[in-house]
């Protein structure tokens, strides 16, 4: 879950393709926006507003490689996760249920 800020003047599909590429190396196709997150206290920063997208790759396609200030990366499933940050959590549970959504079709 690759993350970061919006340049000034940057729109957001384009800070997620950059923040994607600098941190994993990876470059999409199509990237869909998920949702936007942003309930006070998700990040002990200070309030912090994330928007959520979302791209399909083949895993066995595509090597990541961790980059800019990603110390790691690698492919995980979503079963078996890491420790996570802030409410990433949270993120993951939106996204299986908007992913399983869109996978059973009107």
């Amino acid at each position: 879950m690759p993350g970061g800020f919006v340049n000034p003047d940057e729109p957001l599909e384009a800070a997620a393709r950059r923040e994607l590429r600098e941190e994993t190396g990876i470059d999409v196709g199509e990237l869909t926006q998920m949702h936007a997150f942003g309930d006070p206290g998700r990040d002990p920063r200070g309030w912090t507003v994330s928007v959520a997208f979302v791209a399909v790759v083949d895993p066995a396609a595509v090597q990541p490689k961790a980059g800019d200030d990603a110390t790691e990366v690698d492919w995980h499933s979503m079963d078996k996760l890491p420790p996570l940050a802030f409410d990433h959590e949270k993120v993951l549970a939106f996204a299986r249920q908007w992913l399983g959504s869109r996978r059973e079709g009107p």
